[in-house]
């Protein structure tokens, strides 16, 4: 009997590190229609497909389970759409044209709080340029232009960098804190030790640090900028990040 009992403990200690996901979507983008849908998440150093379905008269639906909450990143083909959050319960994803939005889970609704506001600040700098753009055509004076919609750019940028600094600095023990820092970072030429990463990693606590990203990332900016700096030796060349992740101002690009 103390057997039995020992079994089924390890059994329900196991099984509650699972989390099943279960996702319904919906767009009314005709180009979707008849496509196939990824499921990526990170893992070992590359993006992974997880899960796959077809878009069927604008619906589609991805259920499974994964070994823990993880971050994962909806694709069409090579084409990045959107982040999501694969947790336990019923998650809803719809896509139009002017938004992408996932809710129905606590970390969901979190990132999706996030992502409006992150889009928000990323259309106004679309429409600096667009002012930009029509100032020249009206024949103004474009040194005042200029000047005005630098101090503008500075203003949004500077609200930008509170905005992702302090969610992720909240969201350092869950998946949402690397899953940001990764949309931050997937994009870069190669991992660089800039003066944001090097002010989220002095603040990080040790569960942000030992993600595999995160980790792998920060290695290799360090190693990169001893190069620079002529401390390394540079034999190995400076490496790549992962390739395929959406940048930021795709995520934020109306569908």
């Amino acid at each position: 009997m103390i057997k039995i009992i020992y079994a089924f403990i390890v059994l329900m200690s196991l099984t509650s590190c699972v989390s099943s996901y279960d996702i319904e979507g919906t767009s009314n983008i005709t180009i979707l229609d008849g496509r196939m849908l990824y499921l990526k998440v990170y893992d070992n150093n590359e993006l992974k497909t997880l899960d796959s379905c077809d878009v069927v008269h604008g619906q589609f639906k991805f259920t499974g389970t994964v070994d823990s909450v993880r971050y994962a990143m909806l694709f069409m083909d090579d084409e990045g759409l959107m982040p999501v959050v694969l947790e336990d319960g019923k998650i809803n994803i719809n896509i139009d044209k002017t938004r992408q939005n996932v809710s129905g889970t606590p970390l969901n609704d979190k990132l999706t709080g996030f992502m409006e506001k992150y889009v928000q600040l990323t259309n106004r700098i679309n429409e600096l340029g667009r002012e930009q753009s029509r100032a020249i055509m009206d024949g103004r004076n474009m040194d005042t232009v200029n000047m005005r919609l630098a101090k503008e750019a500075d203003k949004i940028a500077e609200k930008e960098d509170k905005l992702v600094t302090s969610f992720i600095v909240e969201n350092f023990d869950n998946v949402l804190g690397p899953g940001i820092f990764f949309m931050m970072t997937a994009d870069n030429t190669y991992p660089e030790l800039s003066p944001w990463v090097e002010d989220i990693m002095s603040k990080a606590t040790d569960k942000f640090k030992s993600d595999p990203y995160v980790k792998d990332y920060y290695e290799k900016a360090c190693h990169n900028q001893n190069i620079m700096n002529g401390m390394s030796s540079p034999n190995a060349g400076i490496t790549q990040p992962i390739s395929g992740a959406p940048t930021p101002n795709e995520l934020a690009r109306p569908r």
